[in-house]
């Protein structure tokens, strides 16, 4: 897989074209020595789950992978942690409060904005809400659904971390219910 350094032909510091190889994982500036590391950047996942063991899903409104299933979540913004992010992300998408977030694992991805490849390093978060009641959909949900955590299909999952991060929520849910 090629690293997508090779996308950055010109120095963001100084705007030369005198920007080559460093080593696998950045470049630099031949003209003001400016080095450039390009790193995953983080994105954070909401698993909410309700008294009736039903897992709060949203389907996408756009692209990538409009139309599918998905979680709440999105990129975290900078100076926030991963749970303001997470939180911030359930609230604009479903307009519900998280009141506590449990950091369960997290898994690389790319996500295609734009045309653009955007690496990204998924945080999974357990959050409580307020209220459990079906929300209604914000922002860039189509619409949002409870649904039973022994009838999810990762299948009807858009994005590659999604699916496979629901693969391990119903593995651990299900057989340990450690949740």
């Amino acid at each position: 897989m090629e690293h997508p350094l090779h996308l950055f032909r010109f120095c963001p510091r100084c705007g030369s074209n005198d920007f080559t190889e460093n080593d696998f994982k950045s470049k630099r500036c031949g003209a003001c020595g400016f080095v450039l590391y390009f790193n995953p950047q983080s994105a954070t996942v909401a698993l909410i789950v309700n008294k009736r063991n039903e897992l709060l899903v949203a389907r996408r409104a756009k692209e990538p992978a409009k139309g599918t299933l998905d979680l709440p979540g999105g990129f975290a913004d900078c100076f926030e942690t991963g749970e303001e992010g997470v939180a911030r992300e359930v609230l604009e998408e479903t307009g519900l409060v998280v009141t506590a977030t449990k950091y369960l694992f997290s898994l690389p991805n790319i996500y295609v904005y734009s045309g653009f490849e955007e690496h990204t390093l998924d945080l999974f978060y357990l959050c409580t809400v307020q209220d459990d009641t079906l929300p209604a959909a914000h922002d860039d949900v189509e619409e949002l659904q409870w649904i039973p955590i022994d009838k999810l299909n990762a299948r009807e999952f858009g994005l590659q971390s999604i699916r496979k991060g629901i693969e391990i929520f119903m593995k651990e849910y299900l057989e340990t219910n450690r949740y």
